[in-house]
């Protein structure tokens, strides 16, 4: 955690010395970290992952939820905030939607309900703030 600490103080000097801050800085163009691989075990990749299923499930048109099944790839790249591209392969659940929802769903794997989905998701985040907003995403039927 401590480490952890230490890169978000990190990334905040950095911004303050180019002339921004970490609330401030809006020059989304300007790429102070390139694309690098991160493990799909971390906690921001979690929250992000969670936040962009929670997003794809309230506007999907469909009457049943999605959930991951697998994370291919993760890749991290930071501007003025985290932004996280995750390949994530998605299924359909047994969970209809209900406004309350439903967190333990069961994929759909042996029926004509089945349905799988590949998807690219693209999350910024300030993790820090508990900000996260979905930039992009693209699904295909696998």
């Amino acid at each position: 955690m401590t480490r952890l600490w230490g890169t978000y103080q990190l990334l905040f000097a950095l911004l303050v010395a180019l002339g921004g801050s970490a609330l401030v800085y809006k020059d989304t163009n300007k790429v102070l970290r390139e694309l690098r691989n991160v493990s799909s075990s971390s906690g921001n990749v979690k929250q992000c992952l969670w936040f962009a299923m929670q997003e794809y499930n309230k506007y999907s048109k469909d009457k049943f939820l999605f959930q991951v099944v697998k994370v291919q790839q993760v890749q991290m790249q930071v501007t003025d905030r985290l932004e996280y591209f995750i390949d994530a392969e998605i299924s359909r659940t047994n969970c209809r939607k209900l406004p309350n929802g439903n967190e333990n769903c069961v994929v759909k794997n042996t029926s004509k309900l089945e349905k799988r989905q590949m998807c690219t998701f693209w999350v910024g985040a300030l993790p820090w703030h508990g900000y996260f907003t979905v930039m992009k995403k693209q699904c295909v039927d696998a």
